[in-house]
């Protein structure tokens, strides 16, 4: 058996995972903009910069954080910026360079988008994966996957 081909198991996974991450994207996003938020990007870019701390993190970290290409970075931070959620500041030591940081408006919306956030990921995989040990499973596959 040649190691360079999968399985038609892990074939059919790769289908699912990627189906099931769009679908339940789609739906966390309608729900999202259903209750008046921001796409389900800000809130991401929100919540490293509030992990992050008040030392805020560069374009290039939030890029790796999210997986995002840079110029998506750029234009989403300039809309973050522009609303009032994120303000730049010259980096301490690199003249040229900046660190993004969380402000008291974005920390706001955070709060407010927690829960219709919250109750789209019950609604799109709680709900459907009830049993703990089926999402404890899912969780720990998952898991294996990103381990490297």
């Amino acid at each position: 058996m040649n190691e360079d081909i999968p399985s038609e198991a892990v074939i059919d996974a790769w289908i699912n995972l990627v189906r099931a991450q769009h679908r339940v994207l789609s739906s966390v996003e309608t729900d999202l903009k259903s209750a008046g938020f921001p796409p389900l990007a800000w809130y991401d870019v929100l919540l490293e910069l509030r992990k992050a701390g008040d030392d805020g993190l560069r374009p290039l970290e939030i890029e790796a954080r999210l997986l995002l290409a840079q110029h998506s970075v750029s234009r989403l931070v300039d809309r973050l910026e522009k609303a009032g959620h994120v303000e730049r500041k010259a980096h301490e030591t690199d003249g040229r360079g900046q660190r993004i940081r969380l402000t008291s408006e974005g920390r706001g919306l955070l709060e407010q988008m927690w829960p219709a956030y919250r109750s789209s990921i019950n609604r799109h995989i709680g709900k459907k994966l009830r049993d703990d040990d089926a999402a404890k499973e899912l969780a720990a596959l998952l898991g294996r996957l990103l381990d490297g």
